[in-house]
């Protein structure tokens, strides 16, 4: 249903999840044909959704196992490193409890930002230093370059194999530098090359790699239902 209010016509009586379902058609129609394959396009998708910035279907880079080992990840329960907490807080609950995921968020702690005063280091590169261990899986970087320089030092020495890094830190010192660097590592990688990404995009991509696995695990027990819904 439309409405005119004040000159500007706008959409009323759409719930949630018609608002997200009309979001991806106009998001499909305008974006158009793509080069991506069928499990990259809904991460582009969600990454557009959550940014309403189309630049992104030209910046993002996706490894070609990238898709692929982050739902072998989630389906396995293994941990989720995160840089900042704002990231950890738009991760799908219903979904990483379904899955038995945890979100590792080591910046809260005491004893990152003691490490950060030790080291005369940021928080966010502290954080990692303590955050990487066995069980974790997947690194989402959204807000801090410095973040992701660390678990590239750490990846190329040999001292940490994740099974994918999602590096989309946003801002102008090192931002862009640090994704063109995670380009070149032999690990699994989703990235948007430039200045451009943040929490949002990283939230996005998580989101849309557990409702990838969430599904994958419905085929496998046969039907049983998982908390697919829009904020879930």
């Amino acid at each position: 249903m439309r409405a005119e209010n004040g000159g500007v016509e706008v959409v009323t009586g759409l719930s949630g999840d018609e608002i997200e379902a009309r979001s991806m058609e106009i998001i499909a129609q305008e974006l158009g044909p793509t080069t991506f394959n069928d499990q990259e396009l809904p991460v582009v998708y969600r990454i557009i959704h959550a940014t309403a910035d189309f630049d992104f279907a030209e910046n993002v880079r996706f490894h070609p196992a990238a898709i692929k080992n982050g739902i072998k990840a989630l389906l396995a329960g293994r941990s989720i490193l995160v840089d900042v907490g704002m990231v950890a807080a738009g991760i799908s609950p219903g979904i990483i409890k379904s899955l038995g995921v945890k979100v590792v968020v080591p910046i809260k702690t005491k004893e990152c930002i003691e490490m950060a005063k030790d080291l005369g280091c940021t928080k966010a590169k502290a954080a990692m230093n303590i955050g990487v261990r066995d069980d974790v899986g997947i690194v989402a970087i959204g807000n801090a370059p410095t973040a992701l320089l660390r678990i590239i030092e750490l990846v190329s020495s040999g001292q940490f194999r994740p099974d994918l890094v999602i590096g989309v830190p946003v801002g102008f010192v090192n931002a862009a530098e640090s994704k063109e660097l995670l380009l070149k590592q032999d690990v699994p990688y989703i990235t948007a090359l430039g200045r451009k990404g943040g929490s949002a995009v990283a939230i996005a991509i998580v989101n849309a790699l557990l409702r990838m696995a969430a599904q994958e695990a419905c085929k496998r027990s046969q039907g049983t239902a998982f908390a697919l819904l829009p904020g879930t």
